[in-house]
């Protein structure tokens, strides 16, 4: 997980809440937050919040 930058969530790969998806580290700065939602609405990687997004690893 640190060399894809990525955080592994509890019982993973069987997550309850996002299954085999890894989870983003939240976005430094207001700009970071701003691109992110724009990756989400892209189909890039999921959210549910600026604050909270995950992806296929």
């Amino acid at each position: 997980s640190d060399e894809k930058k990525v955080a592994l969530p509890a019982n993973w790969p069987n997550n309850e809440l996002i299954g085999d998806k890894v989870i983003i580290p939240p976005p430094t700065d207001e700009k970071a937050a701003k691109e992110r939602l724009e990756r989400a609405r892209a189909k890039e990687i999921e959210c549910y919040d600026w604050w909270f997004c995950y992806k296929k690893l």
